[in-house]
């Protein structure tokens, strides 16, 4: 290490005082950054919604070693069959493992297992939550791009002033999009952030072996086992390995030997990948099968293509965030129209836009400008070793179906060294020259502060956008008041957030409080109105009071605006058949169901207009469909039981009233009508007299004896087991009820049955239910 300063453009020994003070100035830096992560990590959604750092995916996987075997222990539901069903909505939470022959297996990076949670269970008896896993990762590369800064620093740039070099350090920890990812961390941020630090630990072997020519080999050796493990975490990092050859190809212009090189660079690396391909292959039966096709829910799509160049290349690049009025201010970008194919986006920001820091790598070149052709060509090297990892980086994310900030921060963070590296040039170059330099500042100063608020800014907004969407899963499992809780955390953070004040809304209508929700609903609305979710919930609630007219108008605005969602044609579909207007309706549902043809809502909804359509066959068909993406509806299963009933397929009638009562043993329709069903089926083999009195008898119960069509039921049941009096004497009853309320048609049908069991024989129809 150097201990040598600049002062005026003289090269002077450094005093031991200056070299305490620009350490203690750098060891602030680097404390301050570390403790933003621990301070501003937060779980994300898969492990808030598990029972705790033990069921998190990566614990479950060292779990699993430490039984002896590679799957999970996670209960795997017998509706998903051998092969499995695709489409699988996520509703077991298991979303984003691979299930394969019946097991279920985490296709993430197998790297963090193995050099974390699994040493930190084996030594604390305890588990690592996802979050602080990805501090440590963060934090371990954020000190090694340090090091490396610092080394740079002290052999080539002596001229700059600890300031600059500590700005640098800034960049490098809070500008590289780690502090947004770390505001929801789970078990794909955990593989980032690992093979984050794996991939600057590797740089820093390539800098000493670069730098040391005796050991040369043994520091690239410890490099690619670093890069090595680096692709154990994150496969798409193994284009990037072409960086090891970097040293071997200094140490051939250097006439030295290549070939211990060379097997330094490739040895480690080797050995990890045939590791990696054995636990494929005792997973997976394929060398080369990550697990990534068979991931939960189960889906079919083109994962690289062509097409999707340009669309990322605008997203990942050049799209800039949206800039509020209110804290935290940014908001996501405005999404050009995905190319055909393309899977999702999710909290992309464009690099080039959103940290325009990165423009100083730009600068690089004056990097080894004015110095020796020994230290010119070393300098140079090595910052290539760093551009080729920034392009290899990107390379496999630019051709993929999806877009996310994780996958920006791989490729941002080699850019934003090259950045600093740039920055550290232009000192360099611009020392004889004050004033430019002092320009040079304030621009690259005002970069820097821009690149590190929006940084800031955005964590602040991903965290609003983990409570809003952790909120919403809350909601769907009924826990109403946890869910009001992250919403209004949610809008705590961000006033601005529309989407998170509509779910609000919609809660608190769930807890009857009508008017707090209407006010939620309309603040959506100011805040966006474009707001599709807000426009429909209103919608909602306006069918609800009634006012059809005035809920179209909302459905027929969010159509509007987002044509291509599945729940707006659903809720304008409700709309219509509340009007009456079938064929509308029912061209509504078939829309909703060609952009989500898993929708449930939509299915079911289509069947009930086909019902009312009188199109039986065609209704029975999407009910079947709806239950197959949501088995656990007991309303939708009674409309089909009764659908089966009437077009007379009785013994499947009776099959879904016993689910019903399964899922609802309250059910008072789906009880009598079961058991009319089993008391008076044509078909002796459907026919369980003795279970029909038990439910028959439930059902007057719990109505008090008085209502005419239960009796009626309990009579046939009676005469289905032979109690012909009892069955004479509750019909008698039951015509007079139906008489007092002049209910002719049934009146007529009791005479008739009446007739029956005074001649001792038991009624059988194959009609459907009274």
């Amino acid at each position: 290490m150097s201990k040598y300063v600049s002062k005026k453009n003289k090269v002077v020994a450094a005093k031991p005082g200056i070299r305490w003070a620009q350490c203690a100035v750098l060891g602030v830096v680097c404390t301050l950054v570390i403790g933003f992560y621990a301070w501003r990590a937060n779980s994300g959604l898969l492990e808030l919604m598990g029972a705790g750092a033990r069921d998190s995916y990566y614990n479950l996987l060292v779990q699993a070693f430490r039984d002896g075997h590679l799957n999970l222990a996670r209960h795997v539901p017998a509706e998903f069959g051998d092969p499995p069903k695709m489409n699988w909505d996520g509703n077991y939470g298991l979303d984003d493992l691979s299930y394969y022959k019946g097991k279920l297996y985490l296709y993430f990076g197998v790297t963090p297992a193995l050099m974390l949670f699994w040493p930190y269970a084996a030594l604390t008896g305890h588990y690592l939550l996802h979050k602080d896993a990805a501090v440590i990762f963060f934090s371990a590369g954020f000190l090694a791009g340090a090091g490396l800064l610092w080394a740079v620093w002290r052999r080539y740039f002596k001229e700059c002033g600890v300031w600059v070099v500590a700005a640098g350090m800034l960049a490098l920890g809070l500008g590289n999009f780690a502090p947004a990812v770390l505001a929801r961390c789970d078990v794909y941020d955990v593989a980032v952030s690992c093979g984050y630090a794996l991939t600057m630990l590797a740089l820093c072997g390539i800098w000493l072996a670069l730098h040391n020519a005796e050991r040369r080999w043994r520091w690239l050796a410890a490099s690619s086992l670093a890069y090595g493990l680096a692709a154990g975490a994150r496969p798409s990092l193994l284009l990037g390995a072409v960086i090891l050859l970097v040293p071997v190809i200094q140490g051939w212009r250097e006439k030295g030997r290549v070939w211990p090189l060379l097997a330094a660079a490739c040895g480690p690396m080797m050995l990890i990948g045939v590791g990696l391909m054995i636990y494929n292959a005792m997973r997976f039966d394929n060398p080369l099968e990550f697990g990534q096709r068979f991931q939960l829910p189960l889906a079919t799509h083109e994962q690289f293509s062509l097409r999707y160049l340009w669309y990322n290349i605008r997203v990942g690049f050049l799209q800039p965030a949206r800039w509020g009025g209110h804290f935290p201010y940014v908001d996501n970008i405005v999404a050009p129209a995905k190319p055909k194919g393309y899977w999702q986006l999710v909290d992309a920001f464009g690099v080039l836009t959103n940290i325009p820091l990165v423009w100083l790598a730009l600068a690089v070149p004056a990097a080894w400008r004015v110095r020796a052709e020994e230290g010119r060509r070393v300098l140079r090297m090595f910052l290539w070793a760093v551009a080729i990892l920034f392009g290899m980086c990107a390379l496999p994310m630019v051709f993929h179906d999806s877009m996310c900030l994780r996958y920006e921060l791989e490729y941002a963070s080699p850019l934003m060294l090259l950045a600093v590296v740039g920055v550290l040039g232009v000192e360099r170059a611009l020392a004889g020259l004050p004033a430019w330099r002092r320009a040079a500042r304030c621009g690259w100063g005002l970069l820097l502060a821009f690149t590190v608020a929006f940084n800031l800014f955005a964590n602040y907004k991903l965290e609003a956008d983990k409570c809003q969407f952790y909120g919403f899963a809350l909601f769907q499992e009924g826990r109403v008041d946890e869910a009001i809780a992250q919403y209004q955390r949610a809008l705590q953070i961000s006033q601005d957030y529309a989407l998170a004040a509509d779910n609000l809304g919609n809660a608190l209508l769930q807890k009857g409080r009508l008017g707090d929700a209407v006010a939620l609903f309309q603040r959506a609305l100011r805040i966006d109105p474009d707001c599709a979710d807000a426009h429909v919930s209103l919608g909602n609630l306006l069918i609800r009071d009634g006012k059809v007219e005035e809920a179209m108008a909302h459905f027929q605005k969010a159509v509007q605006i987002m044509p291509n969602l599945a729940v707006v044609h659903n809720s304008l579909g409700n709309a219509l058949l509340d009007q009456g207007k079938m064929a509308d309706a029912i061209a509504q549902f078939q829309k909703a169901l060609e952009i989500a043809p898993g929708a449930a809502a939509a299915h079911f909804g289509l069947a009930f207009a086909l019902m009312r359509a009188q199109r039986v066959d065609e209704a029975i068909t999407e009910y079947q469909k709806g239950l197959q993406s949501d088995p656990s509806s007991a309303s939708v299963r009674s409309n089909l039981a009764f659908a089966l009933q009437q077009r007379g397929r009785l013994g499947e009638a009776i099959a879904q009233f016993q689910k019903v009562l399964q899922l609802n043993p309250a059910d008072l329709g789906a009880r009598y009508n079961l058991a009319w069903l089993l008391a008076t089926a044509p078909e002796a083999s459907l026919r369980d007299g003795a279970k029909a009195v038990e439910l028959a008898r439930q059902a007057n119960q719990e109505t008090g004896g008085k209502n005419p069509l239960i009796l009626q039921t309990l009579a046939a049941a009676c005469a289905e087991t032979g109690r012909f009096p009892e069955a004479v004497e509750t019909t008698q009853y039951a015509l007079r009820l139906a008489e007092a309320q002049s209910n002719t048609v049934l009146t007529g049908a009791l005479q008739t049955e009446l007739k029956l069991y005074q001649a001792g024989s038991p009624f059988h129809s194959p009609q459907e239910a009274p």
